[in-house]
């Protein structure tokens, strides 16, 4: 049996079909018995007619009282079937679908499933799904509900599926194992796989799920930890200078550090003083203190006598790095220079000569410090500022510039401890949970539509006071184009009919980094009053003169985004104000208001987040390098992750490199799992 199988080979599978199932990433006979449901239907247990109640779905049972008829309407036909239980009648209706006439059977009983309409106590059914009695194709069984794609039916999705699931039935190798299958009393790898898709009871749906949501957890635990593994037994790091004290620097500042950056430091200083090479995650909410963080553990560095590189996604970020680093350095005779794409050749041909000569202390830069002829004299200590934005393979192309450099990974994103612990696993970790005491909280405001005039007028009351103000676009389905139009859109009403006296620009992400530089530039210098964006304002740059931040249709970011456009405001002295525009009427969306608007805390919102969206959404796994998880969610399942987490622990504590006879399948495991996803 080959699981590699092209789908298109499987029973039911035509040519148009293969292309939508490709389309929701089933490719393989693998692919698609993977491809599990978002939710199950309980079609199995029938409900006497005189029980149900009005808009609930639910499955009935019912002799035919009469013939079907048959009623014209404009542009359609309408066809009616009357039942009756032992309890009372019931009017199914159904329209347009012809073929129906000989269908039912005077007399006969048949089940039918669908939502329940009553009116002043008369039942009846809209175009529900059928059986006769004896058959469960659609009926009288629990049915798996899947996520689809334009064109393709739950119906077709389903039938391909089975057919899949027979190919393989009780043919599958189980992956895990034997001694972890009993010590945790998983399900064999058959019976779950069917049971997942098409379980009797949903007492095994509970079993089938348990078992693949422990392995799912279980493979990506062990994949990091060999990945941490691997940079421990690596040859030795670089045992930075005891006399190098950080010290130093830090009385050299013109603020107090928070206790929060100080103890962080004192974990990077005790990393950089050991002969393992440090590879440290260090979070903290936006404003918190990082880049000093980052600046005392290059200033160790430097005085060691080894380079640092500090890698920034945008060119504008890495130029305000480049500031800030200056003001503290030039004092202390440390050269610090930037390397971005848009240097001149003969600029950058001489920069490169310096850094190969040693000439250069701390070279700052966006992905242009990845390439090839970026030589270090010698480099000892990389940090890479937002990490999400880089991912495992970029972070590893830059260390590969030094010896087995140092490296400090930073974001802005909190990160549930639970979750970084799987997004991070290979790196340890450092928080910073303290803001500096002259950081203003931001007042947030939830407000909906019916108040933009008064959200309009406070921004002209602000402006006039000489401040500035973003406004972010809602986020259209991840579609960029649409993306673009909305910003466009909104940017064309608010220049030309509500703010025609101010200085109005829009930025978005299909714009050349360049141009984007120049209107940040601009919005920085204060020669723009109001800057219309998509998220990517999200990653920052410091304004101090912005103090309103203006989110439209908020209810379509998550509480984590949310956050971080807010902290683009409140980086000066003034008072400022986030004002978040939301639609819809749902206990959620009012929740996730509120959280935002009873805390600054990223930490807190992030556990909420996480809570009230799952991980899938929280943010796309994907771009870690890590894969997506097909059916784990992390909030749901933090007591399976912290069992799979011991048990990974205790396997590679005892066995690091999965030699072990019993653990060759784990090997297997992670190789399946992670090909091509991160680079171990």
């Amino acid at each position: 049996m080959d699981l590699n199988k092209d789908v298109k080979y499987i029973k039911g599978v035509g040519p148009n079909r293969v292309k939508l199932l490709n389309k929701l990433g089933i490719y393989t006979l693998k692919d698609l018995i993977t491809y599990y449901p978002r939710t199950y239907e309980d079609r199995s247990k029938p409900k006497s007619i005189y029980e149900c109640v009005d808009g609930e779905e639910v499955l009935i049972e019912g002799i035919v009282c009469s013939r079907l008829s048959e009623v014209r309407i404009p542009h359609k036909t309408m066809q009616k079937l009357v039942i009756r239980d032992e309890t009372m009648s019931a009017t199914i209706t159904w329209f347009n679908q012809n073929y129906l006439k000989s269908r039912f059977e005077v007399g006969k009983k048949y089940r039918f499933y669908g939502k329940i309409s009553n009116q002043y106590g008369k039942i009846s059914m809209t175009s529900p799904v059928f059986d006769d009695i004896d058959k469960t194709k659609n009926t009288g069984r629990i049915v798996p509900i899947y996520p689809l794609t334009f064109n393709l039916s739950q119906n077709v999705l389903r039938k391909i599926i089975e057919a899949g699931l027979l190919e393989i039935e009780g043919k599958l190798e189980e992956t895990l194992p034997d001694y972890i299958v009993k010590q945790h009393k998983l399900e064999e790898i058959n019976q779950a796989i069917k049971s997942i898709h098409f379980p009797q009871e949903f007492e095994d749906f509970n079993k089938a799920r348990n078992r693949l949501v422990f392995e799912e957890l279980f493979a990506v635990q062990l994949a990091l930890l060999e990945l941490k593994n691997n940079y421990m037994t690596e040859e030795k790091g670089i045992q930075f200078d005891k006399n190098a004290k950080m010290s130093d620097i830090i009385n050299n500042l013109p603020f107090k550090l928070t206790k929060a950056q100080l103890r962080v430091l004192e974990e990077i200083d005790n990393n950089m003083e050991s002969e393992k090479s440090m590879n440290r995650l260090l979070q903290g909410d936006v404003g918190s203190g990082k880049t000093v963080v980052a600046m005392c553990a290059a200033y160790k560095a430097v005085k060691s006598g080894y380079q640092a590189a500090i890698m920034a996604p945008t060119a504008i970020l890495a130029t305000q790095h480049l500031e800030n680093f200056k003001k503290i350095f030039d004092s202390l005779d440390i050269k610090c220079e930037l390397l971005t794409s848009g240097i001149s050749k003969k600029k950058k041909e001489e920069l490169l000569r310096r850094l190969e000569d040693g000439e250069i202390d701390i070279l700052i830069g966006t992905h242009a410090l990845i390439e090839e002829n970026v030589i270090f004299k010698k480099l000892g200590l990389v940090v890479t500022d937002e990490q999400h934005r880089f991912g495992v393979k970029q972070r590893t192309k830059i260390a590969e510039k030094g010896e087995n450099p140092d490296i400090l990974v930073m974001t802005a994103t909190p990160i549930p401890r639970t979750l970084a612990l799987i997004l991070y696993g290979d790196l340890d970790i450092s928080i910073i949970d303290e803001l500096p005491p002259n950081r203003k909280k931001i007042e947030t405001f939830a407000v909906r539509k019916n108040m933009t005039e008064r959200v309009n007028g406070f921004i002209k009351k602000q402006i006039k006071q000489g401040r500035q103000a973003y406004i972010v676009c809602p986020l259209v389905e991840e579609n960029e184009e649409m993306d673009l139009k909305s910003v466009e859109e909104l940017y064309e009403i608010y220049k030309n009919q509500i703010f025609t006296e101010y200085r109005v620009e829009y930025i978005h992400g299909k714009m050349k980094p360049k141009d984007k530089d120049i209107i940040m530039q601009e919005f920085k210098e204060g020669n723009i009053d109001i800057l219309i964006s998509t998220t990517v304002i999200e990653v920052g740059v410091d304004v101090p003169n912005a103090n309103i931040m203006v989110v439209e249709n908020a209810e379509r970011f998550g509480l984590a985004q949310l956050h971080q456009l807010r902290g683009r405001v409140g980086r000066g002295e003034y008072e400022s104000y986030c004002v978040l525009k939301f639609e819809g009427k749902s206990e959620n969306v009012r929740e996730r208001m509120k959280v935002m608007c009873d805390t600054n805390d990223g930490f807190v919102i992030s556990e909420k987040d996480l809570e009230l969206r799952g991980a899938g959404d929280f943010f796309g796994t994907m771009q870690h390098g890590l894969p997506e998880f097909k059916i784990a969610n992390l909030f749901e399942d933090i007591s399976v992750l912290k069992l799979a987490q011991a048990a990974a622990n205790k396997i590679v504590s005892e066995d690091p490199k999965l030699e072990k006879k019993e653990n060759l399948k784990l090997k297997e495991l992670i190789k399946d799992k992670f090909t091509n996803r991160i680079e171990i």
